[in-house]
């Protein structure tokens, strides 16, 4: 049997297939036979042998690059699934991922009672995503905070320059979590965010039909509704403040 191996190289790793085929034999079969010496009960059985191997097989010798894909938790998808699935609202997907509380997304709340901030989920949460689009309106964005005051640029350390931001990340996600769920429409009810001292309301517009963020003086329409199985995640056409 003849083996041909064949390395193609890709984006970020060198996949090897290689091809397994039956060597031909040319009118020695006898010779063969007596030369190898085989027991006569194997070579009855050569013929079956030869008619069960297929002409080529490919075998890739890196199977963790086979299914890339993400995949949906059984059931209903968690918040992480169809924030992993949803492209508009990728960049906030980027940042809330890089901190200790996105486990939320993919859990049941009650797994979480150990964490610091879990412990004021009541039901399930509630996300207000925004869009990229509203992301990248922003003068400044999440990682940098709000802008210092005029002549007053701190210097940072690489150290604390890589805290700074990192509490920028965490204080602008939190401040799009309600950890609650359902909530109740219509209301005048005020819900906290998980950033200490942020709240939001929701308010009905005049059809009735849709229901919009009040965030102080600010009105955010809500475009999209996913329903997953640990809460809801709406899609907001503007992004939540957090001075």
């Amino acid at each position: 049997m003849a083996v041909h191996c064949l390395d193609i190289p890709n984006k970020n790793a060198r996949t090897t297939y290689c091809s397994f085929a039956p060597t031909p034999t040319l009118g020695c079969s006898s010779r063969l036979l007596q030369n190898m010496r085989l027991p006569l009960s194997l070579t009855l059985f050569l013929p079956l042998i030869s008619a069960t191997i297929p002409e080529s097989i490919q075998i890739p010798l890196n199977p963790s690059k086979i299914n890339m894909e993400p995949q949906l938790s059984n059931g209903s998808p968690s918040l992480a699934d169809l924030l992993t699935i949803e492209p508009s609202v990728s960049i906030f997907y980027s940042y809330a991922r890089e901190l200790a509380l996105s486990a939320l997304f993919s859990e049941e709340p009650s797994q979480f009672t150990q964490q610091s901030w879990a412990h004021s989920v009541q039901g399930g949460l509630t996300l207000l995503v925004p869009t990229n689009k509203a992301v990248m309106a922003l003068a400044r964005k999440p990682h940098q905070g709000p802008a210092p005051k005029e002549g007053q640029e701190p210097v940072l350390t690489e150290e604390e320059f890589e805290r700074s931001t990192k509490e920028n990340i965490e204080r602008w996600v939190q401040a799009h979590i309600i950890p609650n769920f359902p909530l109740d429409f219509p209301s005048q009810k005020t819900y906290d965010t998980l950033l200490e001292g942020k709240s939001v309301s929701f308010v009905t517009e005049k059809s009735e039909e849709a229901v919009s963020v009040q965030d102080g003086e600010s009105t955010i329409q809500i475009s999209g509704t996913k329903m997953a199985s640990n809460g809801v995640l709406y899609i907001i056409d503007g992004t939540i403040n957090t001075d």
